[in-house]
């Protein structure tokens, strides 16, 4: 890597210190309670669809209701997939106006590293699971399953473990995120939408416009913006495109303020509102809708034996770690960009195993590309479900174990009576004295 103290230019840290501390600490608090409502709604469908009871599982996913006349007679999986993460993608969509606006993607020496890794640890992982289907003789249509980030989980994950790691760490997995949440909206409206209703897609444009009316007015009356975001998810969904595009729409159109503007910022409100909604009901119902498979014997044997479930589980375990960590050290050997001064690649290869939990998006592409229900489904499931455990406790370890690196060296490093002598040396000065003098301080180590 470059030396910065050699450069006369101005050097860019791949892991800077967020923009807005307050915002990410705040944001890994609630996600903590989500990442947790998510893990227990995927055990209880995972163990429900398992039981005795597993008819009962499969007679509720297809329940159905809706009117027929708007297309929107669909059974209650379809319902959690195209209606309750339009939620979630509208909060994800207002995280990705404010972090372009006022957060740290506004600033394209900041955007760049963390965009950049993003794309990298899509792309791997696709490759991965390309490569193991061309050689298995598999479907090539769920490459796209491993290529997602469960923003939800993975800071839920951090949020336990990470007491102690450098926020500059997790304002990278939060931006790393949410790029990865925009590219997976993209591949899902590009390369997943069939027989597409240009007259739907056009008449949606009406309530999207009014919404941004709107909302551009300041204005967030229920009553108003309610049904102008519900009209504009029908009409998207009955082009064809998935319906959750819409909500990421919405999500964009929401104004921020900039710093220096009065008031305080818009999407901060709206996401104080929605976001319980969306972590503490839609996500985890949805969990409860799709993760839900059977697992036995037969059934793990068969998926291991499957390489559409042997590609997904490369690609989020392994690919994501080759992609993201691979593309930020080609960024740092091959540019001026470095790592932040508190931060070691050991820390961003904790960060990359985070990366691979895939869960939720991975879920809805899964049902996507094979159909819900389907047994090549079921094999997806299980493969997503387990990468994400293994996923997780990977990087649990790595990060616990620089979690407590970095802890030891904070208490190391006190010194709240500021008398020059770190605290755990005065503590430990009376078993400490040799010849009658204290030994000189040892300074901490970083970790």
């Amino acid at each position: 890597m470059v030396d910065a103290r050699s450069q006369p230019t101005r050097v860019r840290r791949v892991l800077a210190a967020p923009a807005d501390p307050h915002y990410v600490v705040a944001l890994l608090r609630t996600e903590t309670v989500g990442g947790l409502l998510l893990l227990g709604a995927a055990l209880v469908a995972v163990a429900w669809a398992s039981s005795p009871w597993g008819d009962s599982y499969e007679a509720l996913r297809g329940v159905t209701f809706g009117p027929e006349a708007l297309h929107l007679r669909l059974d209650l999986a379809t319902w959690a997939a195209d209606g309750l993460l339009a939620v979630f993608f509208f909060v994800v969509g207002m995280e990705l106006k404010r972090e372009f606006v006022v957060g740290d993607l506004r600033q394209p020496s900041r955007a760049a590293i963390p965009m950049l890794a993003a794309v990298g640890g899509m792309a791997v992982p696709a490759l991965i699971y390309t490569a193991v289907n061309v050689v298995g003789d598999g479907p090539l249509s769920g490459w796209a399953v491993p290529t997602a980030t469960d923003i939800a989980f993975a800071l839920g994950v951090l949020a336990v473990v990470g007491s102690h790691l450098p926020l500059a760490l997790r304002s990278f997995l939060l931006t790393l995120a949410v790029v990865d949440d925009l590219l997976a909206i993209t591949v899902i409206a590009v390369f997943y939408t069939s027989d597409l209703a240009w007259l739907h897609l056009v008449l949606a444009l009406v309530p999207i416009a009014l919404f941004r009316l709107v909302v551009g007015r300041r204005r967030t009356t229920w009553w108003l913006l309610w049904p102008l975001g519900i009209a504009a998810w029908a009409l998207v969904h009955a082009s064809g495109v998935h319906a959750t595009v819409a909500g990421v729409v919405l999500g964009l159109l929401v104004p921020v303020l900039r710093p220096g503007q009065r008031g305080r910022k818009l999407t901060q409100d709206l996401e104080h509102r929605f976001r319980p909604l969306s972590a503490g009901f839609c996500v985890p119902v949805f969990a409860l809708m799709a993760a839900g498979v059977a697992v036995n014997g037969e059934t793990a044997r068969a998926a291991a034996a499957d390489p559409v479930a042997i590609g997904i589980v490369a690609g989020l375990v392994v690919g994501k770690v080759v992609g993201v960590l691979g593309t930020t050290w080609l960024v740092a050997r091959f540019t001026k960009a470095e790592l932040d001064p508190g931060l070691r690649w050991v820390d961003l290869f904790g960060m990359s195993l985070l990366a691979g939990i895939g869960f939720t998006v991975s879920l809805l592409i899964g049902e996507l590309a094979f159909g819900a229900g389907s047994e090549v489904d079921d094999h997806v499931r299980i493969a997503v479900l387990t990468a994400s455990v293994v996923a997780a406790l990977l990087a649990a370890g790595v990060l616990a174990t620089r979690n407590r690196a970095y802890r030891l060296a904070a208490e190391a490093a006190g010194d709240h009576d500021h008398d020059g002598i770190p605290d755990h040396e005065q503590r430990d000065a009376p078993d400490r004295v040799v010849g009658g003098h204290d030994p000189a301080p040892s300074t901490a180590r970083e970790p």
